[in-house]
């Protein structure tokens, strides 16, 4: 059997701290199931760790990368770094809106709503948005978001 890159060798300390945090089941599935990923991994003095395949068929609904990944993590960064994720330094996506836009919004949404409607919908207000060049394009659910984090009610 090959070496493993990335061995994971726990100490008594963190192996007794993953037990508690597996058998308590109180944090998100994605930490527990990080956790039950290091201990069946682990080469410390309970004997051979099981290889990456054998706790993907122990482990429901874990891919072999998934496991790849946290035997890196642990290796690399510690423990926590290995069962909290990241978080992102910036969005995947720039923001449509920003404050002048949602200025603009507000104050369409407060304005008379068209001729033939009796309020503004959402999804005239993102064709409005468009209409005005405030935006090159937006969805109805993007101006739903945005309304609701201004907590302006169109009803």
């Amino acid at each position: 059997m090959p070496t493993k890159r990335y061995p994971v060798m726990l100490n008594p300390n963190q192996r007794d701290y993953l037990i508690h945090l597996t058998s308590s089941g109180t944090e998100s599935a994605r930490k527990l199931t990080r956790a039950r990923i290091l201990l069946k991994a682990d080469e410390g003095e309970l004997g051979p760790a099981y290889a990456d395949k054998e706790i993907k068929e122990v482990s429901v609904e874990v891919s072999i990368p998934t496991i790849s990944r946290t035997r890196k993590t642990f290796a690399l960064e510690g423990l926590e770094a290995a069962l909290i994720p990241k978080k992102r330094s910036k969005p995947s996506r720039p923001k449509k809106f920003d404050g002048e836009k949602e200025a603009h919004l507000i104050a369409l949404a407060c304005s008379e709503a068209p001729e033939g409607h009796a309020r503004w919908t959402l999804r005239l207000l993102a064709e409005k948005m468009v209409e005005l060049n405030h935006v090159s394009s937006v969805s109805h659910e993007t101006i739903r978001r945005t309304l609701k984090k201004t907590n302006l009610d169109l009803g």
